[in-house]
């Protein structure tokens, strides 16, 4: 019987992008929006590494295997005048849950956010993922009920540049 998995956190480098495109690609499987993930590895090469980053990645790896990924980039709150973390995308492959990885991504996120003086994180959920919303309110998250978010996209974002 062996003990149990030991993971470590670190940043995607470049040679990660096949393994950042496949976790993209599985949590919106997950989040039962496949047909939405048309991003390449050459779209994230050039958020992740190009002339200026827009995203950063940091992957959790088991035994040398990356099996999670947090997804962020810098937001701003123009109340306090300071930057903060967006969360674009958190996911640990199924068979790597309650490890401890994704309270480990947040705690990474947190210490940076805290380090750099930015004042919060923010994220969204699906209203249907009970079992990562009661994860994130462990975490002391609490849920922004009376905000709703907005999204121009495809046509009606073409339509209204017209």
């Amino acid at each position: 019987m062996s003990g149990p998995q030991r993971f470590t956190l670190r940043d995607a480098t470049p040679a990660d992008l096949p393994e950042v495109v496949r976790l993209v690609r599985e949590l919106a499987d997950y989040e039962r929006m496949l047909d939405e993930a048309v991003g390449t590895e050459d779209d994230f090469r050039a958020l992740l590494f190009g002339e200026k980053p827009l995203l950063h990645a940091v992957l959790a790896e088991v035994e040398g295997r990356v099996v999670g990924q947090a997804l962020w980039f810098n937001n701003v709150s123009t109340f306090t005048g300071k930057p903060g973390i967006y969360l674009e995308d958190i996911f640990v492959e199924p068979g790597h849950r309650g490890l401890g990885i994704g309270g480990a991504f947040f705690r990474h996120l947190a210490r940076r956010a805290v380090a750099e003086g930015w004042t919060r994180m923010d994220w969204q959920v699906l209203d249907w993922n009970e079992p990562s919303i009661t994860f994130y309110r462990g975490l002391g998250a609490e849920t922004k009920g009376e905000w709703l978010g907005q999204r121009l996209s495809g046509q009606a974002l073409r339509d209204l540049a017209a």
